[in-house]
């Protein structure tokens, strides 16, 4: 059995290396030191506060990369799938039925509905709700009860997504609202809607 090494051995070893902590932080977090009065004793203790402080922030950060990347690997799959189901569909009817329901069931949006519209009825649409139909144009946010009740009849619904698409000489509108008033804010990010209104666009016009 290996001799127990005794306190002043482990204390030589230490003075002859000082950088021993620097890469066992979570060590150093783990130690337990006497309270003192001196200040020698005071800044040690505000040192190791700090050590565990920091580790205790870093470890928070990891566990935030580590939910992200689920969260993204989960989208990604889920739009994997609509884009393989999209490319099955052979008709309008078949497209506009897989958008709204996937998009509910599989991305839990509230309400979710894709509309053509001629082109005097956008006007109508752009006159009343005071927003510009044109073609990639998209708008989000929690517009007035008045506004919200020319694309949905919900009357729960607070917040919206319109993006907009064009197929020969139809405009159609993909609308996504939310019960959440604070759910869709105008500074939304719209990558995600923007990527699947233009592979619902591309499918619709390759069916034309």
């Amino acid at each position: 059995m290996a001799n127990k090494i005794d306190a002043k051995e482990v204390e030589l070893f230490l003075l002859d290396n000082l950088d021993f902590f620097e890469s066992r932080e979570s060590l150093v977090s783990e130690l337990k030191f006497k309270h003192g009065e001196s200040s020698a004793a005071s800044l040690l203790e505000r040192q190791v506060l700090k050590l565990r402080d920091e580790h205790s922030k870093l470890i928070d950060m990891l566990s935030g990369f580590v939910d992200t990347a689920s969260e993204n690997e989960d989208l990604f799959l889920k739009s994997k799938k609509l884009t393989l189901d999209l490319i099955n569909c052979s008709n309008k009817k078949e497209v506009s039925s897989l958008i709204e329901d996937d998009l509910r069931n599989s991305f839990g949006v509230n309400e979710c509905f894709l509309s053509f519209y001629e082109n005097h009825e956008i006007e109508e649409l752009e006159k009343n709700s005071s927003l510009s139909f044109h073609k990639g144009s998209i708008h989000c946010g929690p517009l007035s009860k008045e506004k919200i009740k020319l694309f949905f009849e919900n009357k729960e619904i607070a917040s919206i997504v319109i993006a907009v698409l064009i197929v020969n000489n139809q405009i159609g509108l993909l609308k996504i609202g939310s019960y959440d008033r604070a759910k869709y804010l105008g500074d939304e990010d719209t990558t995600f809607i923007e990527y699947i209104r233009d592979i619902v666009e591309a499918k619709l016009s390759s069916l034309s």
